[in-house]
């Protein structure tokens, strides 16, 4: 144990326990261990050449197949990702270009129009003039109403609902999708002990029904066909 001590005494400070779990994770022999310390006179050259001798025949093939799965999943990962933006940032629309009719005023018309600019096989374009179909926001209503109350008559719960129509023609007045309707809903809880964070938690969902029927609008417009 002294000799043992003796030998390990002469490694930078950290190195001997190292060394000691790759002796017990490799089972290899302390004299031939030592041989290397005591040539090289560096304990990562030591290290190096004990376990390098190690990995040959059967290991080596075994690190072959598994870079050769790190690199077919690597690939896989790839081809999901860029499927996966495809699906989300290329919507393929029967029309070529397209003009929004809403209100500009109307804070759903920025978020639409957004949404429009960029994404999927049409073009938006600023005039109806120029467009082959034109998108009619024709009623955005917000509305809150009172779910549930509680056993003392107070207002337990609110239902926010956001209803959206909507309509694509062309310039002849010729429909390529009929007037159809986007509902989205969310409830919350209320209490009037918590006003201000309810207040804030209400805008939150607000602004998500937003976001929903905007998409819900985006998607639609995939349905659009020309007049026979």
């Amino acid at each position: 144990m002294a000799r043992r001590r003796a030998g390990l005494s002469s490694f930078p400070e950290g190195w001997s326990m190292w060394l000691f779990s790759a002796r017990s994770l490799t089972s290899f022999p302390r004299k031939r261990f030592c041989r290397h310390s005591r040539a090289s006179g560096n304990p990562v050259t030591c290290a190096i050449k004990t376990l390098g001798s190690r990995f040959r025949g059967d290991d080596e093939c075994a690190l072959r197949s598994a870079v050769a799965r790190l690199g077919v999943g690597l690939v896989l990962s790839g081809a999901l990702v860029a499927c996966g933006f495809h699906l989300r940032g290329e919507a393929h629309y029967t029309f070529d270009t397209l003009f929004l009719n809403s209100p500009a005023a109307q804070p759903l018309t920025t978020d639409l129009k957004r949404s429009l600019e960029g994404i999927g096989t049409a073009q938006l374009v600023p005039s109806p003039e120029t467009a082959q179909v034109i998108l009619d926001i024709t009623s955005v209503e917000n509305n809150k109403q009172i779910l549930s109350l509680s056993g003392g008559g107070k207002v337990r719960e609110f239902l926010l609902t956001k209803r959206v129509l909507f309509r694509v023609r062309d310039s002849a007045g010729n429909d390529w999708l009929p007037t159809s309707e986007v509902l989205v809903r969310r409830s919350y809880t209320y209490n009037d002990t918590e006003a201000l964070a309810r207040e804030a938690q209400e805008q939150r969902l607000w602004r998500e029904m937003q976001d929903d029927a905007v998409a819900q609008i985006v998607r639609r417009l995939q349905q659009a066909k020309k007049p026979a």
